[in-house]
């Protein structure tokens, strides 16, 4: 596995190691011994999955403390554009943001800590994304930004998303009061 840095240093990219043949392929997801030495020494506890049609958008979604959550984010089928945005207070790169395209073929991971918001575009039909918890959902810790933030100014590169209600009402972030340190 290869633990490869983004510009905002607590979030990384994992890069496994994957065994191909005629036959297809086999990678380790997941070992707690190389993401230990790699800092990530949360436990995780809840593992999601989604399934979305071509140009879905969904976030940029958080959980305030004390159910806050860190995410490691995969795809299985299809595409994304996974995005990052740093929202600790004392954080240097409060405000700033990080994305890296994961999709089946490239087989990338993103681990995503608590104290960031997280949201993802769909690139192609019938994506399936799946990611492990450090911490359960509760849906009164929810927040969202709005993704469309002028201030975070993110690069999404797509015209009309489709997006939920609830992430149509995201919480701009010149008003957001981060609960994260």
């Amino acid at each position: 596995m290869n633990i490869i840095p983004t510009a905002i240093p607590d979030v990384v990219i994992i890069e496994p190691k994957v065994f191909a043949d005629n036959r297809g392929y086999f990678f380790e997801s997941f070992n707690k011994t190389i993401y230990e030495a790699a800092g990530i020494t949360q436990e995780f506890v809840q593992d999601n999955q989604s399934m979305s049609g071509k140009d879905v958008l969904r976030g940029l979604h958080f959980q305030r403390p004390p159910f806050d959550q860190g995410k490691l984010v995969r795809v299985i089928k299809g595409t994304v554009l996974d995005v990052a945005v740093d929202i600790r207070k004392s954080s240097p790169t409060y405000g700033k943001w990080v994305s890296q395209v994961l999709s089946e073929e490239n087989k990338l991971l993103m681990w995503v800590p608590a104290g960031f918001a997280h949201g993802f575009l769909t690139l192609e039909p019938d994506t399936i994304f799946f990611y492990k918890c450090t911490g359960f959902y509760n849906s009164s810790a929810e927040g969202i930004i709005d993704w469309k933030d002028v201030d975070i100014n993110i690069d999404w590169n797509v015209e009309n998303p489709i997006i939920s209600e609830r992430d149509k009402n995201g919480e701009a972030f010149k008003s957001f009061i981060s609960p994260f340190e």
